[in-house]
């Protein structure tokens, strides 16, 4: 599933040909993927792309710069969905399993393509209903949290890290790829109790994760099976990557094999000579 950094750069390699244009006309191929009005009205037909958000792994098209009762839409791109922005001069036929597409003035088109439809589309009558309705219930954004919300978030819960940091009611953005390469970059067990962890912790995990969601978002993120961008490019930060789905090789840091084990219901790879228990193990 696309993460943080995935979504961030279709947000940014969407810009450039989208902000500003107008929509001439939407085409809903699957009404089913939308929630909510499933009309053209309201996926944006003849209003104009003002601005690109993203909070977590979600991302809106918002077509006023303020809240003045225009709609939006919140896309989220789910396990296999992309979207793909065609120019005027494309001649390719359209993908298959494509579900909505919006053409703009210029005639380019933006694709909302999902094989497997664990993705989704959702409509609102303006950016306040955005966030009440379906954003006020993710956690701060991975890339804005700061230690304090992360005290928050985390003194009430004995769960491990890796099950809280994948929980996106506390925080929005990351998934298995990144909280895996996020516990090594920190040298912490994924399995090390949330509560109790020493604030000197918290902010270290918190500066080493905007790191590491930034050094992502150059690299175009992490093309690990079909993610590409809104131009079709893949990212290349995979190429970077020091566990995630290396279970049995080498660590870069120390040489022991890696690790693997499933946490939370997803496979967990970490280094069990690198990454130490701070307040104790959650034994499960």
């Amino acid at each position: 599933m696309p993460e943080l950094p995935e979504v961030q750069h279709v947000c940014e390699s969407l810009a450039a040909h989208v902000l500003g244009k107008t929509v001439r006309s939407v085409r809903i191929y699957r009404p089913d993927v939308v929630r909510g009005l499933a009309q053209s009205a309201a996926l944006l037909r003849g209003d104009r792309i003002a601005n690109i958000m993203r909070h977590g792994k979600q991302i809106a098209l918002v077509t006023s710069p303020t809240d003045a009762g225009r709609p939006c839409v919140c896309i989220h791109l789910g396990m296999s969905g992309s979207l793909q922005y065609r120019p005027t001069s494309s001649s390719r036929r359209l993908e298959p399993h494509t579900h909505v597409s919006w053409t703009f003035a210029d005639s380019g088109r933006l694709l909302f393509i999902d094989p497997r439809r664990f993705g989704g589309i959702w409509t609102f009558p303006d950016r306040a209903r955005l966030w009440t309705d379906r954003w006020q219930d993710l956690g701060p954004d991975a890339l804005s949290i700061t230690p304090k919300n992360l005290h928050q978030a985390f003194q009430h819960t004995s769960r491990c890290l890796k099950s809280a940091l994948l929980d996106q009611r506390l925080i929005a953005g990351l998934g298995n790829i990144y909280v895996d390469e996020l516990l090594f970059a920190c040298r912490l067990h994924p399995l090390t109790r949330c509560n109790g962890l020493p604030k000197e912790h918290l902010t270290t995990l918190v500066r080493r994760m905007r790191r590491l969601l930034n050094r992502a978002i150059r690299s175009g993120g992490s093309t690990v099976r079909s993610y590409v961008n809104s131009n079709g490019r893949e990212g290349r930060f995979q190429q970077q990557h020091h566990v995630y789905a290396r279970a049995g090789l080498p660590c870069s840091a120390c040489g022991c094999d890696l690790s693997s084990k499933v946490i939370a219901g997803r496979t967990t790879v970490f280094c069990g000579q690198c990454q130490r228990f701070v307040n104790g193990p959650l034994l499960i």
